[in-house]
């Protein structure tokens, strides 16, 4: 479904183990993705989850979604019933063992329609495996803001 590339270390060194265990969560999150099941994408999150993006005005814009938030957004955003792919390139970026940023370039195919995007993730180490705690991508204020 996707790359993972492993950019040139600096600051933490992230060890083979720890990149598998980011590869293999991303692994998971896009099998959930393709199948819709945005439940257990939430049970992958560290709620309240924090959200970056911005707007058509140009301003950036934060915000935060409690699980509840997360599964009714999602599940308008991924297109309900129609059918969903993605191909991607991620490379993370790892502050220390317990906190990786993660960008991605991918092409994600809903009912048909594509579209190219670029976003990153911050995951945080919680009880021996990984949770996404923050997503960041530009274009959303508008929508998010509602």
């Amino acid at each position: 479904m996707g790359e993972f590339v492993v950019p040139e270390a600096g600051g933490y060194v992230p060890t083979e183990r720890e990149l598998r265990e980011v590869e293999e969560w991303f692994a998971r999150y896009d099998a959930l993705s393709v199948g819709v099941d945005v439940e257990a994408m939430a049970d992958m999150a560290v709620f309240p989850l924090n959200l970056v993006s911005d707007s058509s005005d140009g301003n950036g814009w934060t915000g935060q979604w409690g699980r509840a938030e997360f599964v009714r957004t999602m599940r308008e955003v991924m297109g309900g019933d129609e059918e969903v792919s993605f191909d991607s390139v991620r490379t993370p970026h790892f502050l220390s063992a317990g906190i990786v940023v993660v960008f991605t370039d991918a092409v994600f195919t809903v009912g048909g329609r594509s579209q190219s995007v670029r976003y990153a993730d911050v995951l945080v180490r919680r009880d021996g495996g990984w949770a996404f705690q923050t997503m960041i991508q530009g274009g959303w204020g508008d929508l998010l803001r509602r």
